[in-house]
């Protein structure tokens, strides 16, 4: 099985495509392997990103599709550990609909705006051509429609 590794923006549509394809498709959110408790705290995980790459690697071969992070450490490792993905970021113009999304899945008003606060950045960052993935602008539509193309 050649599995596609799949790095989507948030709100692009991985839960929903997952909860439709639960069988061929991982959703790996990496908050489970980012974040560790001490005590009553939540604290960043020592071993992030290696542990969740070790995570990917391993269930690699396992299922069609796997979701992923979009974090730029996290795309960064998968470059370093040569594991070929797919970027996937809605396109720049589309900062306000996927601000409404958020709020309509009832994201906490700081990770909103965060999101409106780093938009502009964040979507040129993810624009730099490097070799190791391939970039997919989503000009509409969600993620279900990006991965029938390329499954």
């Amino acid at each position: 099985m050649n599995t596609k590794i799949i790095s989507a923006f948030p709100g692009t549509g991985k839960s929903v495509y997952f909860q439709k394809n639960p069988q061929k498709t991982l959703d790996s959110d990496s908050s489970n392997w980012s974040w560790t408790h001490e005590g009553t705290n939540r604290v960043r995980h020592l071993d992030f990103p290696s542990n969740y790459i070790s995570h990917i690697k391993e269930n690699m071969g396992r299922y069609d599709v796997i979701l992923v992070s979009s974090h730029a450490e996290v795309r960064e490792a998968l470059l370093d550990n040569k594991i070929f993905f797919y970027l996937v970021y809605p396109d720049s113009t589309r900062k306000e609909e996927f601000l409404e999304r958020y709020r309509n899945r009832g994201n906490p008003d700081r990770f909103i705006q965060l999101v409106s606060d780093n938009w502009d950045n964040w979507m040129k960052e993810v624009e730099k051509p490097q070799h190791g993935y391939e970039f997919i602008r989503m000009t509409h539509g969600n993620l279900e429609d990006v991965i029938r193309n390329i499954v």
